[in-house]
């Protein structure tokens, strides 16, 4: 092969961008270990419960300085606020990083009211 005659060589990177789901199903739920008592828990992550709006507001940047990406403590924040409502707790666990834990027997009527926060 002559080093000469080089070949352009191109690339193709297929990306896929996942669209932003409002709407939350059974299958954004993570089962984890029940509470001292017994009950059944359930993990989400905070982004799930963030509307296009949330979004928006709080567009995340990488601050120069820091190194750290700007407005992601804020969208946890608001997201844990949204879930208090509905009984939501910060999950303090090493297992699932940004989650919020919601004890529920019934998981149809948690991703019923989960959606209607969502409007």
């Amino acid at each position: 092969m002559d080093l000469g005659e080089q070949k352009p060589q191109f690339i193709l990177i297929i990306c896929s961008l996942k669209p932003i789901t409002t709407m939350i199903t059974i299958d954004h739920l993570t089962r984890i270990k029940h509470d001292t008592f017994g009950n059944p828990r359930y993990v989400i992550h905070f982004s799930d419960l963030l509307t296009n709006k949330d979004r928006e507001n709080l567009s995340l940047s990488v601050s120069p300085t820091f190194k750290v990406i700007d407005n992601l403590d804020a969208r946890y924040k608001l997201a844990l606020k949204k879930a208090k409502a509905l009984g939501g707790r910060k999950f303090h666990n090493k297992q699932y990083g940004g989650g919020i834990v919601f004890q529920s027997y019934n998981t149809t009527d948690l991703v019923k009211h989960l959606n209607e926060l969502l409007k």
